[in-house]
């Protein structure tokens, strides 16, 4: 991140530097209250701290990067996986645990696939007889 000598940056130049719209910050501020909490100025805009900033890239890079999903991303927070810095992302123990996510994600949906499968399928047995 360049200019760390900054230590509050507005929503709009993290929106630039990150090429993330305002709003999504603003909705991954919801998601994420643990994580990303700017402090508000006058008239309640917002501030971010540069180590918000690093946390908001990694979030991003996770998001749009690797895969994962907003309930995957709280799971590591909630876990205190999160990696500190895109850096740490590379880190193998740390993809291993982004795949097993991702892995799980993927046959969650293709359990719900099956079940409704299943359930189409009783419907028609029961619109045949």
């Amino acid at each position: 991140m360049e200019n760390n000598n900054e230590y509050f940056i507005s929503i709009n130049d993290v929106s630039k530097r990150l090429n993330v719209p305002a709003h999504t910050l603003r909705y991954w501020e919801k998601q994420f209250p643990v994580a990303i909490r700017p402090t508000t100025g006058a008239g309640g805009r917002r501030y971010y701290r540069t180590e918000t900033v690093e946390k908001l890239l990694v979030i991003k890079d996770l998001l749009y990067t690797h895969g994962l999903t907003i309930a995957g991303v709280k799971k590591l927070l909630r876990d205190g996986n999160l990696p500190s810095n895109t850096d740490d992302i590379l880190n193998t123990s740390f993809q291993s645990q982004v795949k097993t996510q991702e892995d799980e994600s993927t046959n969650n949906k293709k359990n719900d696939e099956i079940e409704l499968a299943i359930t189409l399928l009783k419907n028609a047995k029961t619109i045949l007889q």
